[in-house]
């Protein structure tokens, strides 16, 4: 996956937008107004995406592309090295899984909100 498929794959879920609140480097995806996912656009060496916390040691153990979250609060988020190493459908996956972890968070009304997109 390159950034513009990652870009275009995070954009096509309902109530994303993506904006640079950090520096022009970091691009940050949000799902009604809460981070899911978030990369640098200049090297695109990594993607952050939140996990489950269970889930986000054992895909560490699993894959050696997959490292505790840089700059991140590392128990719930995870950086994905993007190397080549992890295919497409996987990634897509870990996408889904971070913005349906952000986005069962919401509050309710944000929530009905997302479900009336």
């Amino acid at each position: 996956m390159n950034i513009e498929g990652f870009r275009k794959y995070c954009l096509s879920k309902k109530g994303v937008t993506e904006e640079f609140p950090f520096d022009n480097n970091t691009l940050v995806f949000k799902v009604m107004g809460k981070m899911f996912a978030l990369t640098d656009v200049e090297s695109f060496e990594g993607i952050n995406l939140k996990c489950e916390p269970e889930l986000a040691a054992q895909l560490r153990e699993q894959y050696s592309s997959v490292q505790p979250g840089y700059h991140m609060n590392k128990k719930h988020w995870n950086t994905v090295a993007m190397d080549g190493t992890m295919n497409d459908k996987l990634l897509r996956q870990w996408i889904d899984h971070s913005y349906e972890l952000v986005a069962a968070s919401l509050p309710k009304k944000d929530r009905e909100a997302l479900i009336a997109l």
